[in-house]
């Protein structure tokens, strides 16, 4: 099996945030609130079963899958959209693929030593953001 995932992860860095927000669709005033947030993701690994909380101080989001499977996803909380997902692993990185209004709209999520990197996609714009490992 690849990467364990499982663990408590504090954001310690976002780039391109605000674009790929634009890029979904989200109004004005919550982008700017969401831009502040440094949300925490909580990760739970059962072999290729997982379930990903992502708290902040303003809204909080939770996704479960099993890899290989494609499930309706509900984006409740963040651009409340349906979309179709599928997790598979590409080598020791998740890759998420979402089919639904928006174009391209993806996730990857992998870990470099102590630090959980994720990159997050919607039509042309790119967002990354990189957690640390809490004890």
């Amino acid at each position: 099996m690849p990467v364990d995932y499982s663990g408590t992860w504090d954001m310690i860095s976002s780039e391109n945030f605000e674009g790929y927000m634009i890029a979904l669709g989200i109004d004005f005033a919550t982008r700017k609130i969401a831009s502040l947030l440094k949300p925490q993701k909580v990760i739970k690994q059962d072999g290729d079963c997982f379930i990903i909380q992502t708290f902040s101080t303003f809204r909080n989001y939770e996704i479960s899958f099993k890899i290989g499977e494609e499930a309706e996803e509900v984006t409740k909380g963040l651009d409340n959209r349906t979309c179709q997902t599928v997790v598979n692993w590409e080598g020791d990185k998740l890759v998420c693929v979402q089919r639904g209004k928006k174009k391209n709209r993806t996730w990857t999520h992998w870990i470099e030593g102590d630090q959980l990197h994720l990159e997050i996609t919607c039509e042309d714009q790119v967002c990354k953001q990189i957690f640390k490992r809490t004890l």
